[in-house]
């Protein structure tokens, strides 16, 4: 799988919201039910990126996935049956880390964390 982060953007509400796509660079079909993470109340967002999370190495911080009144994650869920060779599109919302913090590392399970930059919106 090859993920690819588009944005990280800051809004005005206090948000960051991350954007990119996923892309099947294998052999079979690949549903992300590893990348939920392993926190229980957040099972009921499947298959989906909701253990994805920003770290903040200088303010020693780590940003989880935002979630619903229901405990759904804030992001793209039923990223399943993703065939090769095809890419989706997906998202995730956490909270903001403070203005003077510009990058952060974006970790997902089973993937190797990446920097990226986080714009105003």
């Amino acid at each position: 799988m090859l993920v690819t982060i588009n944005s990280a953007v800051r809004d005005s509400g206090g948000f960051v919201t991350v954007e990119g796509t996923v892309t099947n660079n294998g052999q079979s079909a690949f549903s992300a039910n590893l990348w939920v993470g392993e926190e229980t109340a957040l099972s009921h967002s499947g298959a989906s990126v909701a253990g994805a999370v920003l770290v903040d190495e200088a303010g020693k911080k780590r940003y989880y996935v935002l979630r619903d009144t229901d405990g759904r994650c804030l992001c793209t869920m039923g990223l399943v049956g993703i065939e090769p060779k095809e890419t989706r599109p997906f998202f995730a919302q956490f909270p903001s880390p403070p203005e003077s913090t510009t990058s952060v590392e974006f970790e997902l399970p089973t993937m190797p964390p990446a920097k990226i930059s986080i714009s105003e919106g």
